[in-house]
């Protein structure tokens, strides 16, 4: 590593543990709140780093896979640590929140970061996985809407929504599963970017490291939460949509910004997508069947206006990207997309 990054890594290092003391000290809420979220963003870093070596020694499907199921690990780890404090809206929309976060905000980011780099103010990268994740996405979304429908019906099934979502959850998995298997044996050689500064080793040791730091940085995010909303004046929906949603996946959000900017636009696409759909087709049905012996168990059933709201971003996500390629005012029009959402969320 160089210089400069071994002192990104010892002050990460140093924040993490400042973080820990004020969560185990009982401090001031508000403090640990936002020092925990800069032990996130740090560790974020870390796996960025480790994300760019990894993916000089493999492939855009393997590297981005791999950095969004380690980099999704706070996600399932805020999830479970909100439902077992009972609060059944941080959880549902922190996962919603991910999803869109990634699907507009980042994407929307990593597209006009990549275009700023380019040579011809276009960013190009391979077809296969934003169709991939549209497919995904949509077969989430049929889930969603469907027992959406059914809570505003009066039949019989309005009564199973945990059973339902039991059924869809399986199904998704199982689709998830199939789609994963193909797509990981469909992966190319990596792009030429470089001579790698660390070894296969030690880039997936730095991965694993950031992801299980920020799995136990959650815990103390989660733990701030709720006394340093009351204290901050703002809703649960926005902290759960905007706050949770975006730093329980920074992990990713810096790895795709940051490949982005070095021109790796494969890589950095594969790694927004991939954590958009892992999120949408494997963490949400997944954290359905883990939450069942739970007193609160997450279920499909959410708010109407974020079912909308997905439907809505699988489709200008799919059409600006599916066709391989995007240009600056696209990626502000997923920004801007997502800032009236939050803009909701507010206020909600």
């Amino acid at each position: 590593m160089t210089g400069s990054e071994r002192f990104i890594l010892g002050l990460t290092a140093a924040i993490t543990t400042f973080a820990g003391v004020l969560h185990y000290s009982d401090a001031d809420a508000v403090l640990a709140f936002f020092v925990s979220a800069l032990a996130l963003a740090g560790l974020a870093w870390l796996v960025a780093v480790a994300t760019e070596q990894v993916g000089l020694h493999y492939g855009p499907a393997v590297t981005g896979f791999l950095q969004a199921t380690l980099g999704n690990l706070p996600e399932l780890f805020v999830v479970i640590f909100a439902l077992g404090a009972g609060e059944l809206l941080v959880a549902q929309l922190s996962l919603v929140g991910s999803i869109l976060a990634n699907a507009l905000l980042i994407q929307g980011l990593v597209i006009v970061t990549g275009v700023l780099a380019s040579d011809d103010d276009l960013m190009r990268f391979r077809t296969r996985l934003p169709n991939d994740a549209a497919t995904l996405g949509l077969v989430t979304i049929f889930v969603i809407v469907v027992i959406g429908l059914t809570l505003e019906s009066s039949s019989d099934a309005s009564h199973h929504i945990e059973g339902l979502s039991i059924v869809g959850a399986s199904c998704l998995l199982v689709v998830y599963g199939f789609w994963a298997w193909g797509y990981l044996r469909s992966d190319v050689p990596p792009e030429d970017g470089g001579t790698a500064r660390l070894s296969i080793r030690v880039a997936i040791g730095f991965l694993v490291l950031g992801a299980l730091g920020a799995a136990f940085v959650s815990d103390w995010f989660i733990n701030a939460l709720d006394p340093a909303v009351k204290s901050l004046g703002i809703s649960k929906a926005f902290a759960g949509l905007v706050i949770v949603g975006i730093a329980g996946n920074a992990v990713e959000h810096v790895t795709s910004i940051f490949l982005a900017a070095k021109r790796r636009s494969d890589v950095a696409i594969s790694v927004v997508k991939n954590s958009a759909a892992q999120v949408a087709a494997f963490l949400f049905p997944a954290l359905v069947l883990i939450s069942i012996p739970f007193d609160t168990s997450l279920t499909f059933a959410i708010p109407t206006v974020y079912i909308g709201a997905l439907f809505v971003t699988a489709i200008a996500s799919w059409q600006i990207t599916g066709d391989g390629e995007a240009r600056m005012f696209e990626g502000v029009a997923l920004v801007a997309i997502y800032v009236v959402l939050a803009a909701f969320a507010l206020y909600d």
